[in-house]
């Protein structure tokens, strides 16, 4: 069955207009926020890490580039979910062919679990760099608390937590400001690129466009709609509602604004560090953020080091949970299952079964051999694989009245999603043409 907001009576135009205006702008965020941060987990920082060390400052310019194409896309994504009530995955199953829907969430489900034993693998090395000890223990300690902070801990209380857990990725801030920075080049290289055509390059940047841009934000961003939808007693789905759409427009595009700003700027952080400190000292080889945490210390100082690695820890614990709970949205919405972070886990068992399938799968990964880097290559492979389809049936839905209603998206949003979706289709190509 379907679990979206049916809404009881619509709230008039007077009781929306005199509900207490928010206490700051900060209560606006939410969704987007928490989104754009998990953009920036161990994987994505071991992704940015090799693009620094390997070209510099070559690569700073795609930060520029992704921004406005992920503002596009992931506020289409919010927008399905708050004006529909339904998730990505519900909505697709009720509009789109069965074999699409089924293809996607099965490619998804796999790409997050391997992504989450990539990022679980990397908090337990980071622990180990810090204090020693043994990683898989860790990871399996972190992958453990994980599941049960998401499965006995109310959505309302839980997305705060989450939102705390995004201050983590200033330790990214905090390190670039620690290291001596030649600001004429960054500049240089970040608004005059040159980009290169070899495999290395177009490999890296194929690589960083899939780490910005990947398919479990846009069923997590859209699936927090429909959550925050549920836990406002006053609120409707938008197209049952439209004297919420303006108030609720201006909120979704903040959010995602702020959100998706504040994931670039992490990953522009992070390609300036490692470009100043391991690229100058020729460190060009990075293959995962434990390895560049490792390499800064002898480079940019004990201080760098820690920031570092605490960073990892950090948005390993906010990413995590949401790699899980993604997978869970988009297969409760394909099969129909009963499915929210708000329900006790003995009323949505099948929800609750693929986050800890998929979180308890990672953890077990640790333990027989796992080779993270050959784990993260398939995940880019596969996302890279399902993007573009997602986005083309993402611009369909929500450019189609039957779904939308009158709130069908506007000719700016129209361009910035099939913009989105054909940069990524070229780096699926280019992605494929460098394999082998």
């Amino acid at each position: 069955m379907d679990t979206h907001n049916t809404g009881q009576n619509a709230p008039s135009e007077t009781a929306v207009e005199t509900e207490p205006p928010p206490a700051s702008w900060t209560s606006k965020l939410g969704p987007g926020l928490v989104t754009g941060a998990a953009d920036d987990d161990p994987s994505g920082i071991a992704t940015y890490s090799q693009a620094g060390a390997q070209f510099g400052f070559g690569m700073l310019w795609t930060v520029l580039l992704t921004y406005p194409l992920m503002v596009g896309i992931q506020e289409i994504s919010a927008r399905i979910g708050r004006v529909t009530g339904r998730g990505l995955a519900t909505n697709i199953r009720r509009h789109c062919p069965a074999p699409l829907l089924y293809a996607v969430v099965g490619l998804l489900l796999v790409a997050n679990t391997i992504n989450i034993a990539a990022d679980i693998a990397a908090m337990g090395q980071a622990v180990q760099l810090l204090a020693g000890g043994p990683a898989p223990l860790y990871a399996a300690g972190f992958g453990v608390l994980s599941l049960l902070l998401q499965m006995f801990i109310p959505y309302q209380r839980y997305v705060r937590i989450l939102k705390w857990l995004t201050l983590a990725l200033l330790a990214y801030v905090a390190t670039m400001l620690v290291v001596k920075v030649p600001w004429a080049e960054v500049l240089r290289g970040t608004l005059l690129p040159r980009p290169r055509w070899d495999a290395a390059y177009l490999t890296t940047m194929v690589a960083v466009f899939g780490t910005t841009i990947s398919p479990y934000l846009f069923f997590w961003q859209s699936s927090q709609e429909v959550e925050e939808l549920r836990a406002d007693p006053l609120a409707q789905a938008l197209k049952r509602a439209p004297e919420q759409v303006a108030g609720q427009y201006r909120r979704i595009k903040l959010d995602t604004l702020i959100g998706m700003g504040f994931s670039n700027l992490v990953a522009f952080c992070i390609m300036l560090t490692t470009a100043v400190t391991l690229h100058a000292h020729g460190v060009f080889d990075i293959q995962s953020s434990a390895q560049a945490a490792s390499a800064l210390r002898p480079v940019a100082g004990e201080f760098a080091f820690v920031l570092f690695s605490l960073g990892i820890i950090g948005t390993g614990l906010l990413a995590v949970p949401v790699l899980a709970g993604s997978a869970a949205y988009a297969m409760a919405g394909a099969f129909g299952w009963r499915n929210s972070l708000e329900l006790a886990p003995s009323t949505a068992r099948k929800f609750y079964g693929i986050i800890a399938a998929s979180t308890l799968a990672g953890v077990a990964f640790g333990f027989v051999g796992f080779d993270p880097i050959q784990a993260l290559y398939w995940s880019a492979v596969i996302n890279g694989v399902i993007a573009v389809p997602l986005m083309a049936v993402m611009m369909y839905l929500s450019s189609r009245p039957g779904v939308m209603g009158e709130l069908v998206i506007s000719r700016r949003l129209k361009v910035l999603g099939w913009a989105c979706t054909g940069v990524m289709a070229a780096a699926a190509v280019a992605m494929f043409a460098t394999m082998g």
